[in-house]
């Protein structure tokens, strides 16, 4: 089972047009306990970011709560994305998953977020908060 912390503040997922910039807005990177993820494709660039850090002129999906799973992971662990999904996807709590060099992080729906917290405790996950 993993350990997982709920990081206090909603997030937003947020799209740009391809060939965007990083926003001057995000430049100084995440709070101490929080967290931005940065993807550029050829056909967007996709910021998931603190609510309150949203980039001007993005297309937004906000209200969203961030568990990050309490690291670092091992890059050759299987399993971990799935042990959190499946459940999550069985209780029909969508959720936006991203990874980093040390951990995985998982967005839910604030207006989710009791019911996603009591699935994952259901299946022996620990969450603090």
């Amino acid at each position: 089972m993993l350990d997982l912390d709920l990081l206090p503040e909603e997030y937003a997922v947020c799209r740009l047009p391809a060939g965007s910039a990083l926003p001057a807005s995000l430049s100084s990177g995440p709070d101490v306990k929080g967290v931005i993820s940065v993807t550029w494709a050829p056909d967007e660039l996709s910021i998931i970011c603190p609510a309150d850090r949203v980039p001007e002129d993005a297309t937004v999906e906000a209200s969203w709560r961030c568990l990050r799973v309490v690291g670092p992971l091992d890059l050759a662990l299987t399993g971990v994305l799935a042990s959190l999904a499946g459940p999550l996807a069985e209780a029909r709590v969508n959720i936006v998953a991203f990874s980093t060099y040390d951990t995985d992080y998982l967005l839910v729906p604030a207006v989710r977020l009791s019911e996603a917290l009591d699935t994952l405790t259901a299946v022996g996950h620990r969450i603090a908060a």
